[in-house]
């Protein structure tokens, strides 16, 4: 078991134990605060990675660079506005891909690429499942609010059947090809089950934020930084930061304007999701660039 992975074990756990020792309204704020100063850091640097996955920006300002990210932001953004359901659905794929590459990023089958490529999204899927499974009143809620539309007859318990099912299939298709899926399978599983008891016991908020921060956001960090230093280092993380700073200050600012236009309504929770929504869109596409970067570099 690696150590980042024992680390995220003791967080979560610790998390637990914050979920037993506060009211629901701290562990929400507590929820929130790490969201902020984590979550959504972890998708600040975009254009930095831009610039470094793809030498010919190198001719291209950053103001251009941050027009076109906007850009595709907004796209999210009106997506959501005009077509709910579609760009949920969208939503839901992007990051289940993403959280699952997170997870099984290393896997390499020959001539396989697409069924690694499913079985991570499956993944991330399943795991998002789980969560929606063990809150499914809050998550009807919230996705009826996005969508405007009744969805109390979604049954979570059948959809995440049928993902898990669909995830085990996929796995043993890849696990006859896969020395690193046979390695770390009997881990994942457990990791899963983790996953499962967090989601269980913690409330909605913060049961997302334990898994968004401890178990993405965090190792996302540091795989960023190794990927633009060379090297996980206090002064690099420092580097990080700074060049970081103005992107995740304007994130933070549009989710105060939401806070305060809506912090007494039901409908925030449901706008916070889908301005997370809008910026995993692009998010997604330059980490999945990035990881083929160093695929083709190593």
């Amino acid at each position: 078991m690696k150590n980042d992975n024992k680390i995220g074990i003791i967080l979560s756990f610790f998390g637990l134990w914050i979920n037993t020792n506060f009211s629901f309204q701290y562990q929400q704020i507590i929820g929130f605060v790490v969201i902020f100063l984590f979550g959504i850091l972890h998708g600040a640097n975009d254009i930095a990675l831009i610039n470094k996955i793809d030498n010919k920006n190198s001719g291209i300002s950053a103001t251009k660079i941050l027009a076109y990210y906007v850009l595709v932001v907004l796209f999210g953004i009106l997506l959501f506005y005009f077509f709910p359901t579609i760009a949920l659905l969208f939503f839901l794929l992007f990051s289940g891909y993403h959280f699952g590459e997170q997870h099984w990023q290393f896997l390499e089958v020959k001539n396989k690429q697409i069924s690694i490529l499913l079985f991570q999204t499956v993944y991330g899927l399943f795991i998002l499942c789980l969560l929606f499974y063990f809150h499914t009143s809050e998550v009807q809620k919230i996705i009826g609010l996005i969508i405007k539309h009744d969805v109390r007859t979604l049954n979570f318990g059948y959809i995440t059947s049928v993902v898990g099912i669909l995830m085990i299939c996929l796995s043993i298709i890849i696990y006859k090809f896969s020395s690193e899926l046979k390695e770390n399978l009997f881990s994942n599983i457990f990791y899963l089950l983790v996953f499962a008891i967090v989601f269980k016991t913690a409330d909605l908020i913060w049961a997302f934020a334990i898994y968004f921060v401890v178990w993405h956001s965090l190792p996302s960090i540091k795989e960023q930084i190794n990927f633009l230093y060379g090297d996980f280092t206090l002064h690099n993380f420092w580097v990080y930061f700074k060049a970081a700073f103005p992107y995740w200050i304007i994130s933070l600012i549009g989710i105060a304007l939401l806070y305060f236009l809506f912090r007494d309504k039901e409908i925030f929770n449901a706008l916070f999701f889908s301005f997370l929504a809008a910026i995993t869109f692009p998010h997604t596409i330059i980490i999945l660039k990035m990881q083929n970067k160093k695929t083709v570099s190593n």
